[in-house]
């Protein structure tokens, strides 16, 4: 056995304890368990502590794809026939105002700052990534099943591949502004959100007909397992996007499978304890002392993206013809970023040399503020929308 193996559990069985802390703690004080469990990881991490043993640190990359593979599907299962009838317009018009105000309203404030605007042009590009895993799960603990969490969720499947193509339309243009516009960056794009959502079918397609056939409707654990771990894994492989991939499958699933009645409980039961790993282990990750290094511009984009949020969601519910207790909520509830910004700065660093650190210190900042704010709106519009449809009730 290794050395470090009885550490490695050690450590494991003390951070899924803390998650069962910070459960208890976010619902008594209404706090997000999200925001608790970054903080857990901060505190724990490099950055404080520095008490998680490499062995389990070394973990985040797998337990990364696999709770985020968890999510998709859900977040797919929750873009059922009934939803997309009933909230389909609003999601699709949320989603698509908000990428588009945030990329306005971000570029044109940093520019009037004194920006250039191709830098302009990138950061406002990621500021229209958000955080999915965040914000489904601040919707699943709060319990809600109203038409706002219903479209939230659908808004927050589908925002990231808006703000993908938004981004890459972005590099083309800034490929054009310098003469050497191919469009190869936004073409490849394309075709990964195509061939995203082709492996989705192809999986999804059998396993509506195949699953749930053992257990009288409901997929077992294995079966669940099974289709999280060969959708990402498969995904990977082909240089796809797991999350598209797998938010098609539960789509797929959710809507052709006539014979199932709890399509992703399994999912559900044992998605938790996954996330409880990836959130310390994303906290533990963060960077704060990038905080020290954003300055006015950071402090800029933070409060041009908190702003045209706000704009964003109650304009884009405004034309979608939301009830009006939800239209000014849409925004602070999608406050949330992470990943998929930071992998935007990553690539933004290549497209523009000369600002390349600059971009990704900024966005890591700005990560860290969104992480452990972005719940606290998530949770605040909830209680809100929630309480104005039972105070009418």
């Amino acid at each position: 056995m290794e050395p470090d193996t009885p550490i490695a559990l050690i450590a494991l069985g003390v951070l899924f304890l803390a998650g069962l802390s910070a459960d208890w703690v976010g619902h008594r004080f209404r706090l997000p368990r999200v925001t608790l469990l970054l903080g857990c990881g901060l505190i724990a991490g490099r950055a404080g502590l520095d008490v998680i043993p490499d062995s389990v640190t070394d973990l985040y990359p797998v337990v990364t794809v696999i709770a985020l593979s968890m999510v998709a599907f859900l977040l797919g299962g929750a873009l059922s026939r009934e939803t997309l009838r009933a909230h389909g317009a609003a999601i699709l018009v949320i989603s698509v105002s908000i990428v588009l105000v945030t990329l306005g309203v971000v570029t044109a404030g940093l520019w009037a700052m004194g920006l250039p605007l191709a830098a302009a042009l990138v950061f406002g590009a990621i500021a229209t990534a958000t955080d999915p895993a965040t914000t489904y799960d601040v919707i699943r603990e709060a319990g809600s099943e109203t038409g706002f969490a219903r479209t939230l969720k659908g808004i927050v499947a589908i925002d990231d591949a808006w703000g993908l193509i938004a981004f890459s339309l972005v590099l083309v243009l800034i490929e054009g502004l310098a003469g050497n516009g191919t469009g190869e960056v936004l073409t490849e794009t394309l075709i990964e959100i195509a061939g995203s959502i082709a492996l989705g079918l192809a999986i999804g397609l059998p396993a509506a007909v195949l699953t749930g056939r053992l257990s009288k409707g409901e997929p077992l654990r294995i079966e669940a397992l099974g289709l999280v771990f060969i959708t990402s894994g498969l995904s990977i492989w082909l240089g796809l996007s797991y999350l598209i991939s797998g938010m098609t499958v539960g789509a797929v699933i959710v809507n052709l499978a006539r014979h199932h009645t709890k399509a992703f409980h399994e999912i559900e039961s044992i998605q938790w304890p996954f996330m409880v790993i990836f959130f310390i282990l994303a906290g533990a990750s963060l960077a704060p002392e990038a905080l020290l290094t954003i300055g006015p511009l950071g402090a800029g984009f933070v409060l041009l993206r908190v702003l045209a949020r706000l704009i964003g969601g109650w304009s884009g519910a405004v034309l979608a013809g939301v009830p009006r207790r939800e239209r000014p909520w849409y925004g602070p509830a999608l406050l949330p970023q992470a990943g998929v910004a930071i992998g935007m700065a990553l690539l933004a660093g290549e497209a523009l040399p000369g600002y390349g650190p600059s971009v990704i210190a900024l966005t890591i900042g700005a990560t860290v503020i969104f992480e452990l704010v972005g719940p606290l709106a998530t949770g605040l519009a909830l209680r809100r929308v929630d309480g104005a449809e039972a105070s009418r009730a």
